[in-house]
This record gives C-alpha cells, structure tokens and sequence, in this order.
C-alpha cells in the first residue's frame, strides 16, 4: 500500500520520469503535490497500471493534486548532457512549474542534483512507495507516451505507439533497416553496437 507522505507537516513534490531508457523521443519528468489526505485506491506505480488505467488517473490527479506540472527535455539536449543530467533537467522543469513551492522533494531512483535550497530525499523504487511520487510517474508516462503516438503517425515504421522507443527488439530491426530519425538519440551509439545492448 502506498504511503501518503515522508514527512507530515511539509508540503512535499513526489518526481519522477518517463523515457530515460528510451533510443528516441524527448524525456519526460512530473512534479506532483498531492493533499495529505489524498485517496485513490487504483493509483500505483505507472508500470504497474494498464494504459487505460493510467488514463484514467491522469485527470483526477490533475484535478485533485494541490499543484502538478511536466518538464521535458528534447533530443538535442539528451546528446549534449547526457541522459542522467537530462532526467535531473526534466524534473527541474517540472519543479519550476509548480505553483506551490514545495518545502521538501521525494525523487524516485537513487540520484538527483539539488533543486534550488529545498531539500530532497531520494527512494529507490519510490513510485511503487508513495503516492505523490507514483502519480508523478503517471503523468510522465501518459505524457510522453501521447507524444510518441503523435511521432508514430509520421514514422510508423519504428512502431512507437506500442514500444513508445524503446530498444525493443522491433525498434532495433527498424533502426538497422531504415536508419534514424532526427527524433533518435544520436549519443546512443544505434549502429551496430547498439543492436547488440540491453536496455532496461
């Protein structure tokens, strides 16, 4: 069961992002504040959920959340940062967005670089933890994955509207057979070493 908060008497932003593994597309990042008393029983982590499900959540949140907002970071300065500093970025923005300014920030994953003076916690595997952090994890989710449909109506032949660009084994037979897009990650080196690496 999810928790309601790390800490009781701070108005706290759950973070989290969407696409950090991913050979194409921007990388997505949400910052959510939720009430203390907030309640949903189908919110989970976004892996967890079903496409509708997901859906299905993005708009009571939106609704219900006492501020919410999604940065994102393009291509271009995924290749010129790289990815980890890119995911910080992502949230950054999300942060910046916000309009109540958090006193304490739950970052899912291990790492993360100060945002401004407000200090932050970092919990692994934090989207399946705490509310405020897995409703971040939807809307960066639901967010990048409307994005990459959008590009899947131009470049159908990656078949982004399932992979959403991730290295699956499809994506990588359309990289081999048509190349790459201006929408592709040149510093994730795609030919030919890169068919033979895993992704998570």
């Amino acid at each position: 069961m999810l928790r309601k908060y790390l800490h009781k008497t701070l108005i706290e932003a759950g973070c989290d992002e969407a696409g950090r593994g991913c050979l194409a597309g921007p990388v997505h990042a949400a910052a959510v504040i939720l009430p203390k008393n907030f309640k949903n029983k189908l919110l989970d982590d976004s892996k967890k959920l079903t496409d509708k499900q997901r859906k299905e959540l993005r708009p009571i949140i939106e609704s219900e959340a006492i501020a919410w907002a999604v940065g994102i970071v393009s291509v271009d300065e995924i290749d010129e940062i790289n990815i980890l500093n890119a995911s910080f970025l992502a949230m950054h923005r999300a942060l910046d967005q916000l309009k109540t300014i958090p006193e304490s920030l739950l970052i899912d994953g291990n790492r993360f670089k100060k945002y401004k003076e407000i200090p932050h916690t970092c919990i692994i595997q934090g989207d399946g933890k705490y509310m405020s952090i897995a409703a971040a994890s939807i809307l960066a989710k639901t967010y990048r994955d409307d994005l990459m449909d959008e590009l899947h109506e131009q470049f159908p032949q990656y078949d982004w509207h399932h992979n959403r660009a991730y290295a699956t084994a499809s994506h990588r037979k359309a990289i081999e057979k048509y190349g790459i897009t201006d929408h592709h990650r040149k510093s994730f080196k795609q030919l030919p070493d890169q068919l033979k690496l895993e992704f998570k």
